[in-house]
C-alpha cells in the first residue's frame, strides 16, 4: 500500500509547519510508503517559501504551485493527477482536520467495501455562523441530490486512486465528491472524525460562497444525475 496526502492551501502560512509535522508523524507509523503533496492555490503570503524549506529537507514532500488562484477543486484535481499512491487522502490546511484519523479511514477502505471513505465532523469546532451555513448548505445539497451524506464539506477523505481518476471534475465539484463517486457506481462510507478548532488564520468561506455559489454547482450535479447514461447490453 502506498499513500498520497493531497493538501490544497491558500494563504495558510502559520499552519504549514505544524501541519507537515503532525501529518508526517502519523504517516511514518503506517506500514506503507507515503508522500505529502501541497498544492498552493496562488498564495500571496510567505507560504510558498515555507513549503520550499520543508521540501528541501523532506524528500517525501512535493509542492505544486499555481500561477494564480484557481480554486479548491482545481487544487484537488492537480494533486490527484500527480499523486503516486494507491490511496489518496485529502485534508484541509487549516489544522482542523486531525491526521490521527487517517489510519482509521485507511483501514476501512482497505477492507474493499468501498472506494471512498468520508469524514463526518460530528462535533464541529467552528463559530456559530460557519456551523449554521454549513448545515443549511448540507441540507440543501442532500435534498436536491437525493443524498444522505451528513457532512459533505469535510475535506478529510480517503479515495481509492483507480476509482477517483475516473471522475471528471469541474469548478466547485469538490463539494460533491460522494455524489460523483456514486454516479460512477462506486461505494461510499461515512465515519466520525475529529474536528479541531482553528488556531491561525481565517476561514476563506462564508454564507455567500457556502450556500449561494454552491447552489449553482448543485444544479449542475442534479442535471448530471438526471442525464447520466444508464444501459446494459443484453446481447
Amino acid at each position: 500500500m502506498s499513500v498520497s496526502v493531497v493538501i490544497p492551501l491558500f494563504n495558510e502560512e502559520p499552519n504549514l509547519i505544524p501541519l507537515y509535522e503532525s501529518t508526517k508523524k502519523v504517516l511514518e507509523d503506517l506500514n506503507s510508503s507515503w508522500e505529502i503533496i501541497f498544492v498552493d492555490d496562488g498564495s500571496s503570503d510567505n507560504g510558498p517559501r515555507v513549503l520550499q524549506e520543508i521540501a528541501e529537507k523532506e524528500a517525501a514532500v512535493r509542492i505544486l504551485t499555481f500561477e494564480k488562484n484557481a480554486g479548491q477543486t482545481a487544487a484537488f484535481d492537480a494533486g490527484f493527477k500527480n499523486a503516486k499512491g494507491d490511496y489518496i487522502v485529502t485534508m484541509d490546511a487549516d489544522l482542523q482536520n486531525d491526521p490521527q484519523d487517517i489510519p482509521n479511514l485507511l483501514e476501512l477502505i482497505k477492507k474493499g467495501e468501498c472506494e471512498l471513505v468520508c469524514g463526518w465532523r460530528h462535533k464541529r469546532n467552528d463559530p456559530f455562523v460557519k456551523r449554521i451555513s454549513s448545515k443549511i448548505a448540507n441540507s440543501v445539497r442532500n435534498k436536491l441530490s437525493n443524498e444522505d451524506i451528513r457532512d459533505t464539506g469535510c475535506s478529510l477523505k480517503v479515495f481509492k486512486k483507480e476509482a477517483l481518476l475516473e471522475i471528471e471534475l469541474f469548478n466547485g465539484m469538490h463539494r460533491f465528491f460522494p455524489t460523483l463517486m456514486k454516479m460512477h457506481g462506486f461505494r461510499v462510507q461515512e465515519v466520525k472524525v475529529n474536528h479541531l478548532p482553528r488556531k491561525y488564520g481565517e476561514s476563506k468561506y462564508n454564507i455567500s460562497n457556502r450556500v449561494f455559489k454552491s447552489f449553482i454547482d448543485l444544479l449542475a450535479v442534479r442535471w448530471m444525475q438526471t442525464h447520466l447514461l444508464r444501459y446494459k447490453i443484453k446481447e
